[in-house]
């Protein structure tokens, strides 16, 4: 099978869009930790998990929710407000500029998914976060598919 120039700009632009809502989300979950008392945070996160705790007390998202939401304190709270409404609007800004073909998004873009990757490298030793190698991955994927788009939109530019 033999994958085409269109399949693969699909498969850019779907990976793009996805980054596009991951940044959207990301920015909604800083401004709530912008917005939201810590105490607030746990009581919501402790209102999600108690059925799925009581009906299995190892359930891996709901325990790791819980722990996340306990060890929550104004400072790291802070920490992640800014680092996922910073993050977010990097990648908004990113996806915007891809979308638009905007030739100097490409290289940005390959930077901050560089400096992505090294820092989700950086917290998986700390974490062993098999989903920080999951998002690394898919990173990487995107890095791929940028650096492809990028010579082919290059290649059809005129020259000066």
């Amino acid at each position: 099978m033999q994958v085409t120039e269109h399949r693969i700009h699909q498969l850019f632009r779907l990976s793009i869009i996805l980054k596009g809502l991951d940044a959207l989300v990301e920015t909604a979950g800083g401004l709530v930790f912008y917005l939201v008392s810590a105490p607030t945070v746990l009581h919501w996160v402790n209102l999600l998990t108690r059925d799925e705790l009581t009906e299995d007390p190892r359930d891996l998202v709901a325990t790791h929710l819980l722990m996340a939401a306990q060890h929550l304190t104004g400072t790291t709270q802070s920490f992640y407000a800014f680092y996922l409404i910073s993050h977010g609007l990097i990648k908004v800004v990113m996806v915007a500029g891809l979308l638009r073909e905007k030739l100097i998004a490409y290289p940005l873009s390959l930077i901050a998914l560089g400096a992505f990757i090294a820092y989700q490298l950086y917290r998986y030793s700390y974490t062993h976060s098999s989903g920080l190698i999951l998002l690394t991955i898919f990173d990487l994927i995107v890095i791929g598919l940028v650096w492809h788009e990028w010579r082919v939109l290059r290649k059809h530019l005129p020259v000066a």
